[in-house]
């Protein structure tokens, strides 16, 4: 169970922490806004992230040096599965293995 409650104390520190890089106040962009949140804010399971925090633990104890690139990590893999699955984006031929013709 050790393992398990430390999975989510590290899950929830970086759900706080990606709450630090929404914008929420209105702008031109807050439909865009609304959109990220919704995609980042989800029940993940946020391994990626652990994994650095993880890592960095190992050789360091100040583990909040580490929380921008754990979020940034966290980011630019929410936007690859969004980049993934919308062919007008990215025109390729295959997709999820599987050849994909409109």
């Amino acid at each position: 169970m050790e393992f398990k409650s430390e999975l989510k104390k590290y899950a929830d520190i970086i759900n706080q922490e990606l709450e630090k890089y929404l914008k929420k106040e209105k702008c031109p962009e807050e439909t865009l806004n609304a959109s990220m949140e919704y995609s980042l804010i989800s029940s993940a399971k946020r391994l990626r992230p652990i994994l650095m925090v993880s890592s960095y633990q190992l050789f360091k104890a100040d583990i909040e040096t580490v929380f921008p690139f754990a979020v940034a990590m966290e980011i630019i893999h929410n936007f690859s599965l969004i980049h993934d699955d919308l062919p007008a984006i990215d025109n390729d031929d295959l997709r999820h293995r599987k050849t994909y013709k409109p």
